[in-house]
């Protein structure tokens, strides 16, 4: 008997992902998972297409998204699960973080070609630019010669050509998901290294955490599993799979069950019923 797998933690091209909606339902099929969440930064635009393909192949989509915000001027970030697709304020609140992109990248364009590494991106073909796709651009023009480098020299915090974004909160983050019906999830709190934000963080009104997280072992995620089954809340888990931009991490190395997919499945479709 197959073990079910569901991945709910991947990004395609609608923001940093280097593959299609419709390849990454692909590609989970052909790695033998049961389900999976697309869930790309600010913005849900992937299930327009996504869906369709998804009922057509007869495989479990959840639909999903990860917002960015800002905590004790630490980035964190937020998942959201089984919303209603069709709630207004999310997709105003999409909106806003596009639009928040569009203009820091405008800003990073500046700043990059004041230090001699100008770069042409056309930012409309993009439903959520980032950083990663400018880093993409360096790396065709030759100032680059990998992501990684990208980011320590020129995009990094601190670099020379880094510029903050606007910052969102938390507590907006949680509350936009909630009124959508959705179930509010703290991502890959592996990765934060305030032990203040993760208290404040625990003293919100989340509903999960994501306690598995692509290739950390048991033993680092056991105390993120204690955390969440102390608090009743749901243990999520996924691969945070971006394509050949993070090549060392693939799709399914993380994920989750299939009762816990199933609870936030059957959720998804009494909200989008």
């Amino acid at each position: 008997m197959t073990q079910f797998r569901a991945d709910l933690h991947c990004h395609s091209t609608c923001s940093d992902g280097t593959s299609s909606p419709l390849e990454l339902i692909d590609l989970a099929i052909e790695n033998g998972l049961s389900g999976l969440s697309i869930t790309d930064h600010d913005t849900i635009n992937a299930y327009s297409t996504a869906l369709p393909y998804a009922k057509e192949k007869n495989f479990p989509l959840l639909p999903g998204v990860e917002f960015s915000c800002i905590h004790r001027d630490e980035s964190v970030h937020i998942l959201g699960y089984a919303f209603n697709l069709s709630d207004g304020p999310l997709a105003a609140f999409c909106n806003k973080h596009k639009e928040r992109r569009q203009q820091r990248s405008l800003l990073i364009l500046e700043k990059l070609a004041q230090n001699q590494m100008p770069i042409s991106i056309n930012t409309d073909n993009l439903e959520s630019i980032g950083r990663p796709h400018l880093a993409m651009e360096m790396i065709k023009q030759g100032y680059v010669k990998s992501m990684e480098e990208a980011f320590k020299k020129h995009l990094g915090e601190g670099c020379p050509s880094y510029v903050p974004g606007d910052a969102f909160s938390v507590e907006e983050s949680i509350e936009v998901i909630h009124a959508a019906g959705g179930v509010a999830v703290i991502a890959h709190p592996h990765l934060i290294n305030q032990s203040q934000i993760v208290t404040d963080l625990l003293s919100m009104p989340f509903d999960g955490i994501e306690a598995y997280y692509a290739k950390f072992s048991p033993h680092q995620e056991k105390p993120w599993v204690k955390i969440g089954k102390h608090r009743d809340w749901t243990l999520t888990g996924g691969s945070d799979f971006h394509g050949t931009v993070k090549p060392h991490i693939p799709l399914g190395c993380s994920w989750v069950g299939e009762e816990t997919f199933n609870q936030l499945f059957d959720r998804c479709l009494t909200n989008n019923s």
